[in-house]
């Protein structure tokens, strides 16, 4: 997901990844509790004596999102790569960025043609999804259900001998919640991001895909206030209001982009 790079903080964590310089604001574990308290109180409530606490709950909810977000802004990063960029990977409240840094080639890069985009672009979901389905089909292996496609929208419950065997919470509720934190944002995050809204990976997707059929960007853009408004719809509709403020924003700030745009032209 590519928006806008935050500040630089002394309470950041850096470290190295396969070559990729990584950064971690403080701002992405404050939001990860925050988004996940709910999930945690579902859960907690759920496994009830068996519950380990909500703040054990809460800590291993953090770690498997942040794993589930590095390996998707690797997937970006490891793209890049392959065209011959640089990239660092920085982590925050949002989620993820997987920056282009510079070229391989020192005779420089002139930038990621449609094409290249749309494999970078969708990349980082691809990851994602590729470790959830890992991580699901261990759990169907041992002879367990996947429980958490049954809280997920859509048609993930009827995935065929994933609802079959016994129930992982009573036998390990650790790793049941486990498996529940990092199932739930490696499929939804990776689903979401892949709308053809702008700037999330669908909406790269969708503008490559326009710019490679002879379109031009303020169209892809005019299907990215049109889609935002279709989601915004939706979150708003099923209660879903961070979602749908989510879209609002993003549907603004598509449309100025196309003003943006026009001025430049006429201005």
């Amino acid at each position: 997901m590519l928006i806008q790079e935050p500040g630089q903080s002394p309470y950041d964590l850096r470290f190295e990844l396969l070559g990729f310089p990584v950064r971690v604001a403080w701002t992405f574990w404050a939001a990860s509790l925050v988004f996940g308290y709910g999930l945690v109180q579902t859960l907690d409530n759920l496994l009830a004596v068996l519950s380990p606490g909500v703040l054990p709950l809460l800590l291993l909810w953090t770690a498997c999102l942040f794993v589930s977000i590095l390996i998707h802004e690797l997937g970006h990063a490891l793209a890049f790569r392959q065209n011959g960029i640089r990239a660092s990977i920085v982590l925050y409240y949002l989620g993820g960025l997987a920056i282009p840094t510079g070229s391989y080639s020192s005779r420089g890069s002139g930038g990621l043609n449609p094409k290249q985009d749309i494999w970078v672009s969708f990349a980082g979901p691809l990851a994602q999804l590729l470790s959830a389905a890992v991580l699901g089909g261990v759990v169907v292996l041992m002879g367990y259900r996947l429980t958490v496609l049954e809280w997920m929208p859509g048609p993930f419950a009827s995935i065929p001998g994933t609802l079959e065997g016994k129930e992982l919470a009573l036998d390990s509720p650790g790793l049941f919640a486990l498996v529940t934190f990092y199932m739930f944002p490696s499929v939804l995050w990776a689903l979401l991001n892949l709308i053809p809204v702008w700037p999330l990976d669908g909406g790269h997707i969708m503008r490559s895909s326009i710019l490679l059929n002879g379109g031009n960007v303020v169209q892809a853009l005019w299907v990215s206030v049109i889609v935002a408004g279709f989601m915004a719809f939706y979150g708003f509709s099923n209660g879903q209001q961070f979602l749908g403020f989510m879209f609002v924003m993003l549907g603004v700030s598509s449309y100025q982009a196309i003003d943006q745009i026009k001025g430049s032209r006429y201005g």
